[in-house]
């Protein structure tokens, strides 16, 4: 049985980062992966794909509303088959570069299924066996098929399958109202799908301000996506010409049709056939591992990260998970753990949407004070000439000082403009800080001192 120091399982952004930090401290590392293609979720079938068609989609859009600026373009459509071989050509790059650092020789590359057999040991799909001081689980998250009346009998979409697609499909319900949800149905709208989007809670985004979520939802209903807030599904079916859904919403009895289903429920946890039990890692009610501060398991020397144990399935937050784990694993001094106030989330709908920070909600649950102010985009002047109208620029501070506790975006390149809060917040900055740096005009940038000028005013009375 070949022993390591580290054997990271799941190759995604948490794993292989692990990895690479452990290797930079002179370690013996493993990575195990059984996927049919190397590279994680990110690279394959989430961030990449996704906002290579958004982008493209997000052009379409302006060419098809190109009156607007006073322009004359005759037509613009989209060519399936193009943009999904441009997508595929993107993700093969980065895939490819991702596999060449896999099997850089650096690491020892696994192609197999692990399971663990006790504490230390590891059983492989492929018959092989191997045993680690430290291990890191770094599995990711798969779709989840919740216990929706039909929705288990019924064929759908899942995210696969709509980032795959090389054709425009008549029609699509989607059930969900979360970031891919949302995404996804922006992107079937835009290329000409008639798209039907039903939500179960009040609002969409609901991990959002209700503020945020009633922008992104005005926007969509102006772009002709049928939306359906606090609904309760009753029925699914389907036949040869495609699905039904039946559903309740504010107690009225509707049922909507269309040619595909696209699940897009959410994603749960990875974990299923990894043997956690036999080597004393638990999980959390929700399904996650169970991890404290520094990354580890209820088993000490065993780490995770990325989706497997959240709390939240972002890219930048399980790379940085993995490296802070392989640094505590091997006693790395002077690290700190994860600050979740420094947290940034980015939605990729079009008006965007981006937080960074505390919230709102979090400071008055919390019972600390805040000033707050904010700006809409409706009435600055480089949105404007853009035609850029929805949403708004918002700040918050503590009283005293001033200090940014954090700030929410929604509006035109919102997942652009939250990183101008990123420095400052990890430096501590306050309001005025901000305001003594040059802000050019005419910039969308701008318009963030609005709201700084706004707190800096209440400060001084």
């Amino acid at each position: 049985m070949k022993s390591y120091d580290l054997i990271v399982i799941g190759g995604g952004s948490a794993g292989f980062n692990a990895a690479r930090v452990a290797v930079s401290l002179g370690k013996t590392v493993a990575i195990v992966d059984g996927a049919k293609e190397l590279g994680g979720l990110c690279i394959l079938r989430g961030c990449m794909p996704s906002k290579a068609l958004l982008y493209a989609t997000e052009v379409l859009h302006l060419a098809q509303n190109a009156r607007v600026f006073g322009l004359k373009i005759p037509k613009a459509t989209v060519d399936m088959k193009a943009l999904h071989a441009r997508k595929k050509k993107i993700i093969g790059d980065f895939a490819e570069h991702r596999l060449h650092a896999l099997e850089s020789g650096k690491y020892d590359l696994y192609r197999s299924h692990a399971r663990f057999t006790g504490p230390h040991t590891i059983a492989l799909t492929d018959g092989r066996s191997l045993s680690a001081k430290k291990f890191l689980v770094g599995t990711g998250s798969k779709i989840s098929v919740p216990s929706v009346p039909g929705l288990a009998q019924t064929p759908f979409w899942t995210s696969d399958d709509v980032l795959d697609l090389d054709f425009v499909p008549e029609s699509v319900i989607v059930l969900g109202g979360g970031i891919v949800a949302c995404e996804l149905s922006q992107f079937l709208r835009r290329i000409g799908a008639k798209v039907i989007l039903i939500q179960r809670s009040k609002n969409i985004l609901r991990d959002h301000s209700p503020a945020v979520s009633e922008v992104v939802q005005q926007a969509f209903r102006d772009e002709g996506i049928d939306l359906h807030t606090h609904t309760v599904i009753e029925k699914i079916s389907s036949d040869t010409r495609g699905v039904t859904v039946k559903f309740l919403s504010d107690g009225k009895s509707i049922t909507r049709r269309a040619r595909f289903l696209f699940n897009a429920l959410g994603r749960e946890p990875n974990t299923a056939s990894l043997g956690l039990e036999a080597a004393g890692v638990k999980l959390t009610v929700s399904g996650r591992i169970k991890i404290n501060r520094w990354q580890q398991t209820t088993a000490p020397h065993i780490y995770a990260g990325g989706d497997v144990c959240g709390p939240y399935d972002i890219v930048h937050l399980a790379v940085a998970q993995g490296e802070l784990a392989a640094r505590h694993a091997f006693g790395v001094k002077g690290i700190k753990p994860i600050n979740p106030a420094l947290l940034l989330n980015v939605v990729f709908t079009d008006p965007p949407l981006a937080t960074i920070g505390m919230q709102e909600h979090e400071l008055k649950t919390l019972g600390k004070p805040f000033l707050v102010a904010s700006y809409p985009f409706n009435d600055h002047g480089k949105s404007i000439l853009m035609d850029a109208n929805y949403g708004y620029v918002k700040v918050i501070a503590e009283p005293k000082r001033g200090r940014i506790l954090g700030a929410e975006i929604v509006g035109r390149d919102a997942g652009e403009l939250i990183h101008c809060f990123s420095g400052p917040l990890a430096m501590k900055a306050t309001v005025t800080d901000l305001l003594q740096a040059p802000w050019y005009h005419p910039t969308l940038a701008e318009i963030l001192t609005y709201p700084l000028e706004e707190i800096a005013d209440q400060l001084a009375r």
